[in-house]
């Protein structure tokens, strides 16, 4: 498998690199990102192979098909951590809702939210590339409330890395700012800034395509990477569970070997969704690929208008915090796959300069030809909450922006499979408020409130966060970020 950029090549990178190069070195050209340049049709004969397939069983078998330079030992190590989850022969439940409606829930692993799908596995993948290179790593995370606690946990005590995670301070639930805050293993630091996410991704960004911090980390033999979704190695295993989904569905019987469904994406940076995008490019059957957002509905725009205009815009803090993002750096990926290179650098180019870019009609019906869009606000999220409740079923605030968009944009009469990016323990504050009213509750008791009124234990990873210790207690103004991570290095 091979890699090609999504800006064109500036003549100081090469035309084509491995996945492994990929993973070690994510921005490309111009700033740009790596794509793979060509993908295999899968076909409905790889998905009736899998009819019956275990998910590691799956994964190992795309990979594979997708030939990446790594070693088959690495990959059964990487994906044996999938063992891990709550329940080892089903990583990922698909649970029935409505009708038409199931929920993907991607969120059993060790943090509770979909990032450990990607990031449990790319942790091992990562450090053993750099082990069989001798090489050290700097490992940049930016996060909005789940990257982060999933790459520390992933990379903790793990050889050849080190970890800098950035956070907005105040833009995190309280749980997510614990499962940061007190991880404890030398080789992680936890930096939060005074900001919003975007400060912390624009950071995270220039910090990887500065070649005097690039030097600087030279002279100390410590090589630079990143645990975002700039990252195809996050990506690559964010396909597996669209498949995987849709096989679920054909398993319990509820579509047929081929019948096309709608995918229903909560999106904040994208990476799900072009997980999805991928997944249809290969032959998944998919109708459309729904994107769901919340106040910060700038992708509902791009998709309903074709334009991309933060003038004057500001990151509004919400009730789903993990989307309260403007910059939504994999929605580059999709404009490359449609518009080529050169149209891909124009575009971005102006986002960066102006704040803004418009694509033109033909390429705006392209676009709505993949993808629909509608945002969900704080109260009507907690509305869907409540009715979901009420019919039996508990969900995070994430995921209720997703049931707005169904009952806007699933216009066919065909099933809808919804990701659930997070366990109701990650925002339980909100959700207390959504069922009862209650207002100001702390997160634990938020949590104990929920728990006796849904019957339903708090997972022993969550309770034990307000009894440990804050040992990463760094908050600084973005200026001094270079300066605070050097620091750590040294």
């Amino acid at each position: 498998m091979k890699f090609i950029e999504t800006r064109g090549n500036d003549g100081n990178h090469p035309l084509e690199i491995t996945f492994s190069e990929a993973i070690l070195s994510p921005i490309a050209s111009f700033g740009g990102l790596y794509v793979p340049k060509e993908l295999p049709d899968l076909g409905e004969a790889f998905l009736n192979k899998h009819r019956t397939s275990s998910y590691k069983e799956l994964a190992k078998d795309l990979l594979q098909t997708l030939a990446i330079d790594i070693d088959a030992s690495v990959i059964d190590e990487a994906l044996a951590l999938y063992d891990k989850f709550d329940d080892p022969a089903n990583p990922v439940p698909v649970v029935k809702v409505r009708d038409d409606l199931y929920v993907s829930e991607l969120y059993h692993g060790p943090t509770r939210a979909f990032k450990d799908m990607a990031l449990q596995p790319f942790g091992v993948v990562l450090s053993s590339i750099a082990q069989k290179r001798g090489e050290e790593y700097l490992i940049l995370a930016a996060t909005s409330g789940d990257t982060g606690p999933a790459a520390l946990e992933t990379f903790k005590n793990r050889p050849n890395v080190r970890v800098a995670c950035l956070y907005p301070d105040g833009g995190t639930s309280d749980v997510q700012r614990l499962q940061m805050v007190t991880e404890d293993a030398p080789n992680l630091k936890v930096i939060g800034i005074k900001g919003d996410f975007d400060d912390a991704q624009s950071a995270l960004k220039r910090l990887l395509g500065s070649q005097t911090f690039k030097e600087t980390l030279k002279a100390k033999n410590i090589s630079l990477s990143a645990a975002n979704s700039v990252n195809f190695g996050r990506i690559i295993f964010q396909i597996i569970y669209h498949i995987h989904s849709y096989l679920e569905l054909v398993r319990q019987n509820v579509i047929v070997m081929g019948e096309k469904v709608y995918l229903n994406v909560p999106s904040g940076n994208f990476g799900n969704a072009l997980g999805g995008y991928y997944a249809y490019k290969m032959g998944l059957p998919v109708e459309k690929i729904i994107i769901a957002s919340n106040e910060n509905n700038v992708l509902t725009r791009l998709i309903n208008t074709g334009r991309y205009d933060l003038r004057g815009e500001k990151v509004v803090p919400t009730t789903s915090p993990a989307m309260d993002i403007l910059i939504s750096s994999n929605v580059e990926r999709i404009l490359f796959d449609l518009f080529g290179p050169e149209r891909t650098k124009e575009l971005m180019k102006g986002l960066e300069s102006e704040r803004f870019y418009a694509l033109n009609d033909d390429e705006t019906m392209k676009l709505q030809s993949l993808f629909a869009a509608d945002y969900c606000n704080g109260a009507e999220g907690k509305g869907y909450i409540k009715e979901a409740f009420d019919g039996g079923y508990l969900m995070d605030p994430h995921t209720a922006t997703c049931f707005k968009a169904y009952d806007c944009c699933a216009t066919k009469p065909i099933k809808t499979i919804v990701y659930s990016t997070a366990e109701w323990t990650k925002f339980s504050p909100t959700i207390a408020n959504a069922l009862t009213g209650e207002t100001g509750a702390r997160d634990i008791d938020a949590l104990e409130a929920i728990s006796k009124t849904a019957s339903t234990p708090i997972p022993a990873m969550i309770q034990g966060l307000f009894t440990k210790p804050v040992t990463q207690a760094t908050v600084i103004d973005k200026e001094n970020i270079e300066n605070e991570i050097l620091s750590f290095l040294n």
